[in-house]
């Protein structure tokens, strides 16, 4: 609900602080005072565009405040929160415009942009008259409304989760059909890429511990060839045959040389004897180093044979060779896939087939209770049109196919016919003047449940109307205001009469220039208005005890 309005320096508007209260506000005053100036003021806090020339002159700046009052759960609620915004009960939306035009808006004194404001305004106030382009006019909210005024809410919401069970469903059926033609494109490498996997079948961890048994096998293999060698210097083509050769030619040295030589050669041949047992000694050790080295020649070629080939099926599939595990089993599922691919897709159609039947048989129902509902609202306008001399104009709720969706597959939209034998249109091109607010008036009597929390406003709403008929605008605007905040610019007295709540708006001319006031009315003061707009500029007492007639209703 709206619960003031401060304006400062917009147009004729010097300075104007109104306080609004629940039920109906009336606005009156003579023609020209600025009443409209007040309508577009508070527009432009809702963050729709400004005239050129809003500033006051001599002014540099202007600048519009309006305070809200919000109830637990307001649709506003979630502007706010996606804004980083808390209300806390109050939303207090805030305007200003410079001398050249630029703009500033302010929501609880966050400065924000224009466009928060308007989405703000969607859920806070309508605005009838100089802004019919929002509110009921807009036709992306007929659905809405009429699914309110059906009380199909629940249907509704049924329609959503089967809407997303169907597009979940359309979802894994695009899955299963996208995996199956990306595993029968690569059908024949799958198969021999598995096959080559599985040949070889590497393990995790196997290609470095196959390495470090490589370096241990060429390392004993490297060990062994200098033990040959070394065991070969050993052998009777070595030092042993030269000691034994050396050993025999002593010997046949001392025969021929006698007893003396034998003598003197003893030593040397012991020597040699001894040096041929050291080296017998030394040819054991070796060989059994050797037979401990155990190094099998042909390990070290299966070895390196097996990594290599490792190694090898890593880079061609460009993965690391502890991943190849990993990647053959993601190559078998692939290939399992496109095996089992044709049964799954016919699962996953199966499926989304359900959910559409299932989608279209809930959807269908919420086109039954809207078209039935549809011909409820036109019945119940037929009856509203006639007492707002409306008698020849004809409301029809057009519900017509549309794209499945969310919502269900019904485009709703509000037309109306304002001649016999007319075809119905849209609201906003085939009202003018004041049919549009008259239409709009019963249409929001009609839909009352929507006013909740709502400010609603309508600009002379009764144009070109009087007696009777303006009394029963008055009255449908007192039944509107029992559920919804209503503010209505009016040169009805009837109108006025209905009021709960009555400014005056009137244009003072002075030293300073010309200004726009607002004052609010009390009883007797709202006597006198009333008076005066039946009476004009002489108030005759006929006149004060009409306006007391129709005060009392």
């Amino acid at each position: 609900m709206l619960q003031s309005l401060r304006i400062r320096n917009l147009a004729l508007i010097e300075a104007v602080d109104m306080r609004f209260e629940p039920g109906l506000n009336v606005l009156t005053g003579e023609t020209g005072a600025g009443k409209s100036i007040l309508l577009d003021a508070l527009a432009f806090a809702l963050g729709w565009r400004g005239r050129a020339g809003m500033v006051r002159p001599g002014a540099e700046r202007g600048e519009v405040e309006a305070v809200f009052g919000l109830d637990p759960g307001h649709a506003a609620e979630a502007v706010l929160e996606a804004a980083g915004i808390t209300a806390e009960g109050e939303l207090i939306l805030r305007r200003t415009v410079s001398a050249d035009g630029r703009a500033t808006a302010f929501v609880n004194d966050r400065r924000v942009a224009a466009e928060t404001l308007r989405m703000l305004a969607d859920g806070l106030v309508e605005i009838h008259g100089q802004h019919d382009e929002r509110g009921l006019l807009d036709p992306r909210g007929h659905r809405m409304l009429l699914d309110a005024f059906a009380g199909a809410e629940g249907l509704v919401a049924e329609v959503r989760t089967a809407w997303s069970a169907l597009r979940a469903a359309e979802a894994a059926l695009a899955a299963a059909q996208d995996a199956f033609a990306a595993a029968a494109r690569d059908a024949d490498y799958l198969r021999h890429a598995v096959a080559e996997l599985d040949a070889l079948d590497p393990q995790p961890g196997e290609e470095p511990e196959l390495d470090a048994r490589r370096r241990a096998l060429q390392a004993a293999a490297q060990v062994g060839e200098d033990l040959a060698a070394a065991a070969g210097a050993f052998s009777p083509d070595g030092a042993e045959g030269v000691l034994l050769d050396a050993l025999k030619r002593l010997e046949a040295a001392t025969v021929r040389g006698g007893d003396a030589l034998e003598e003197m050669l003893r030593a040397p041949m012991d020597a040699v004897t001894r040096a041929l047992a050291e080296l017998a000694e030394a040819e054991r050790g070796l060989a059994d180093c050797m037979a401990a080295l155990d190094a099998d020649p042909g390990e070290l070629e299966l070895v390196e044979e097996r990594l290599f080939a490792i190694r090898g099926l890593a880079r061609k599939h460009g993965v690391a060779p502890d991943d190849l595990p990993v990647l053959a089993v993601e190559l078998r599922a692939r290939l399992e896939a496109l095996d089992a691919g044709e049964e799954a897709i016919g699962a996953r159609e199966a499926e989304r087939a359900a959910a559409e039947a299932h989608y279209r048989a809930v959807a269908g129902r919420l086109g039954e209770a809207r078209r039935a509902a549809a011909a409820r609202l036109d019945a119940r306008m037929s009856e509203e049109l006639p007492p707002l001399k409306l008698e020849s104009a004809r409301f029809v709720t057009e519900v017509a196919d549309a794209e499945p969706g969310p919502e269900g597959m019904d485009q709703v939209t509000f037309t109306v016919a304002t001649g016999r034998g007319l075809p119905p249109g849209p609201i906003s091109r085939v009202a003018s003047g004041g049919e549009l607010s008259r239409l709009m008036l019963a249409l929001k009597v009609c839909l009352t449940g929507r006013g909740e929390g709502l400010t609603i406003v309508f600009d002379e709403i009764d144009r070109g109307i009087g007696g009777a008929t303006a009394d029963a605008v008055g009255r449908r605007l007192s039944q509107l205001a029992e559920t919804a905040q209503v503010l209505v610019v009016t040169h009805s007295p009837q109108v006025a009469a209905r009021g709960a709540h009555h400014w005056l708006v009137g244009k003072t001319v002075d030293r300073s220039g010309v200004r726009t006031d607002i004052l609010r009315l009390d009883a007797r003061a709202r006597e006198a208005e009333i008076a005066r707009m039946l009476a004009g500029d002489t108030v005759t007492e006929e006149a004060r005890a009409a306006a007391r007639a129709l005060m009392a209703g």
